[in-house]
């Protein structure tokens, strides 16, 4: 087990060096620079350039930053907000974006799981009907259809929810429950791609599950319905849905970008499309990086969930 996980994170330290150099070398491709502005003069520029060290060859400028972020944990500072570190954005940045990726991913996965669930169980069925219908919809809906779709009838029309995401401030007296509040549309709106893609692999394995042989012998030999479900096929069935966790999380938090931008969250994807419009090399390698490093841990996480759902899977001698 042990060895499992440190040759995992081994793993996950040459993806991100690979994600990394692969992202500086393509920025360097980008048309234009941080510094393109009609109000600065060419001369302007490469004074710019050469206090920044852009002017030097793009080799010395990866070996240069590579070592900054290795030895000095420094991922550079923003040629836009204010020379700001780009540690200290994410930073601020990131706890918005977790918060509403982490609530949209339990909602989703509850939720997704206990309707798939019960259209397995009642096969064929209207609730089999309703929950494959609503699982067409939700995987065919983007999210910031779905944003906008909110915002009319719950925010413009009903008014039950606020317009702009709030941050816990106490000096503008918005509390932990305000904040909370005014997540749950985001939320939603991202967690309706998780409700329907949970739902329809539940409901497939948790059919396959219930015909099969050992399901069968379990009823054969007296055990009720309901036990036979909660102890033997949910946890069975639960495992492709673990699968998909990983690529789900990086989901929300990558594909949250316009629904950020839709309730005015101040997060990684906000951060991400205005640096991605200035040309803001440094800061793009760092949101990247970030979010190479979240789906990296969320597979290995996934990875090590597999023995606690299923008994028979163990991890040894660094294999599964």
């Amino acid at each position: 087990m042990i060895r499992y996980v440190i040759e995992r994170i081994a793993l996950i330290v040459l993806t991100l060096f690979i994600v990394l150099t692969i992202n500086f070398f393509l920025l360097r491709l980008m048309p234009g620079t941080p510094f393109d502005n009609p109000k600065i003069t060419e001369v302007q520029q490469q004074l710019m350039k050469e206090k920044y060290g852009l002017d030097d060859p793009a080799y010395v400028q990866y070996f240069r930053y590579l070592k900054q972020v290795v030895f000095e944990r420094d991922l550079g500072n923003s040629f836009k907000l204010q020379d700001q570190p780009v540690l200290k954005l994410i930073t601020m940045k990131l706890p918005h974006t977790v918060k509403i990726g982490t609530i949209a991913l339990i909602f989703g996965v509850i939720v997704g799981i206990f309707l798939g669930s019960i259209a397995a169980i009642y096969k064929n069925s209207i609730w089999d009907n309703l929950v494959t219908i609503l699982a067409v919809i939700g995987v065919s809906i983007p999210g910031f259809v779905m944003a906008a779709f909110l915002q009319y009838f719950l925010c413009a029309k009903l008014g039950w929810f606020p317009y702009i995401y709030k941050p816990v401030d106490a000096l503008r007296n918005v509390s932990r429950w305000d904040s909370f509040y005014s997540s749950i549309l985001p939320a939603f709106s991202l967690g309706l791609f998780v409700i329907s893609s949970t739902m329809r692999y539940m409901r497939s394995e948790l059919v396959e599950v219930l015909n099969s042989d050992y399901i069968l012998l379990a009823r054969a030999k007296g055990l009720s319905k309901p036990k036979v479900i909660f102890r033997h096929a949910l946890r069975n069935a639960l495992i492709p849905v673990i699968t998909i966790l990983g690529p789900m999380a990086v989901n929300i938090l990558t594909g949250g970008v316009v629904v950020e931008q839709f309730f005015g969250v101040p997060g990684l994807g906000k951060l991400m499309v205005n640096a991605s419009f200035t040309n803001d090399y440094f800061l793009i390698l760092g949101v990247n990086l970030v979010y190479s490093f979240l789906l990296v841990t969320v597979i290995l996480i996934v990875d090590l969930l597999y023995g606690v759902i299923d008994p028979r899977i163990r991890l040894k001698g660094g294999g599964v």
